[in-house]
């Protein structure tokens, strides 16, 4: 297996540090807000990695952390009247749900940096101890030219990166390219040798790795967007204060763009998951990510997620029999071909060919077919199950279609009573309405000789 290290630039194959075993850390969410698409392309392409691993028979442990003290968590609290806890809290479980929804699994560890702050405590005191990072005033700074690889992940030479650094107002940084490693803050902050104040970002992700991963990782994966200065500041204090190789493979995925610019809460151009998924199935984003090297950018437009949606569709209404448990899946050459395109640092594009092929030998009765589509889809994260709403969901639905037909529906059998007799009366005029209205919610019926059923689209 084959991944492209951001570090090297190089395209490696994957030697764990253990046999068989993966630590994987993954940079996880602030939570402050509704997670976005471009959370959605992170998030959708590490947990296809997670499963691909664990599809090669590796034992993975997959590290996501939770930032819940951060400036912007702050900033809500006292706009909202309410504390840190309750706003981090609420946004947290919001975005689970999200990440449910669109059938990721859960990481097998989620630490909350406010729970691991005696972690980033005793890592500061280590880079002060060996001179790496220094206090001032109540911060306390890391020392950014005692560390001679600081610019190699981002490939950005020392003297570009002086040239654009700034010492902010309040600050008694050394250097302007110092970074904080605690920052006093006496009305939200927690106790510690330098008085109360909260860690700064980048130590979080060092000490939750170090304390549920150990020092050195297989893995590190996040967003393009991270890769400075978070990661290589990261690097930074993790291997000055551990003294040995922090991570073995940098992953990191492209950006999605909306004309052309990246989708950020900061520029105002995003999309939340939950509006996402009002319009389209989890199958359909995962597919719309999947369509796209990792690596590569993605530009969001309604027609690609329509295209995806097709896709989907396609692939879901192979026909289907009995999955077969006998089978030896690995004797077939479409296995063959999935695992050479995965192998192929994710090539996901290639792997989703195989599906088609697939498919397309189910429809044509070929034994083997559908079980292995099944097998190999799941490996992705797709689902061949149907959509199903919740009570509230279908209420919801119901009191939508209720107003734009003018009349009081309480169940899905009324309105395909009342869709049955207008076809018997030749009324095609109501029948039309009627399946307008189901398709603007996203419902659509299916007749057969057994009568009339419904679907989500």
């Amino acid at each position: 297996m084959k991944l492209h290290n951001s570090y090297t630039n190089q395209i490696e194959e994957f030697i764990p540090i253990e046999e068989n075993k993966v630590k994987m850390y993954v940079c996880g969410p602030t939570v402050y807000d509704n997670a976005h698409l471009g959370h959605a392309r992170c998030y959708i392409t590490w947990d296809v990695l997670y499963r691909y691993l664990k599809f090669k028979g590796y034992d993975v442990t997959y590290c996501r952390n939770v930032t819940d003290v951060d400036d912007k968590i702050l900033k809500k609290a006292e706009k909202e009247g309410k504390t840190p806890e309750e706003v981090s809290t609420f946004w947290y479980k919001k975005f689970t749900e999200s990440m449910k929804a669109l059938n990721n699994l859960k990481p097998d560890i989620e630490p909350f940096a406010t729970k691991t702050l005696g972690e980033m405590i005793a890592i500061t005191k280590d880079l002060i101890n060996k001179g790496y990072a220094y206090e001032a005033g109540g911060d306390v700074y890391f020392r950014v030219k005692k560390f001679p690889k600081y610019g190699y992940l981002s490939k950005q030479p020392i003297d570009q990166l002086e040239s654009g650094a700034r010492i902010e107002v309040g600050e008694l940084k050394e250097d302007p390219l110092d970074f904080a490693l605690w920052k006093k803050d006496e009305k939200f902050g927690y106790n510690s040798p330098w008085g109360v104040g909260r860690p700064g970002w980048h130590i979080e992700c060092s000490a939750m790795s170090r304390k549920y991963l150990g020092k050195t990782i297989d893995i590190h994966a996040g967003g393009a967007d991270l890769i400075f200065p978070h990661h290589e500041n990261e690097i930074a204090q993790s291997e000055c204060a551990n003294g040995c190789k922090f991570v073995n493979y940098w992953l990191h995925n492209g950006f999605v763009t909306i004309n052309k610019e990246k989708m950020s809460k900061s520029l105002g151009n995003f999309l939340t998951i939950d509006d996402l998924l009002k319009n389209y199935d989890a199958n359909t984003i995962r597919f719309f990510i999947l369509t796209n090297h990792y690596r590569m950018p993605v530009e969001f437009s309604d027609e690609a997620l329509q295209a995806a949606a097709n896709g989907v569709k396609r692939m879901l209404n192979a026909k289907q029999t009995p999955l077969d448990e006998t089978l030896n899946l690995k004797e077939f050459d479409e296995y063959k071909e999935f695992v050479d395109a995965m192998d192929d640092d994710l090539n996901t594009s290639k792997a989703l060919a195989v599906l088609f092929d697939l498919t397309n030998k189910a429809n044509k009765d070929v034994p083997y077919a559908f079980t292995l589509l099944h097998y190999l889809a799941a490996t992705l994260g797709f689902t061949f199950e149907k959509a199903k709403l919740s009570d509230e969901e279908l209420k919801q639905k119901l009191g939508e279609i209720s107003a734009e037909l003018g009349e009081n529906f309480s169940s899905m059998d009324e309105i395909i009573e009342k869709r049955k007799k207008a076809r018997a009366e030749k009324n095609w005029d109501i029948a039309d309405k009627i399946r307008v209205a189901l398709d603007n919610v996203g419902i659509v019926l299916k007749d057969s000789k057994e009568g009339t059923t419904w679907e989500l689209k």
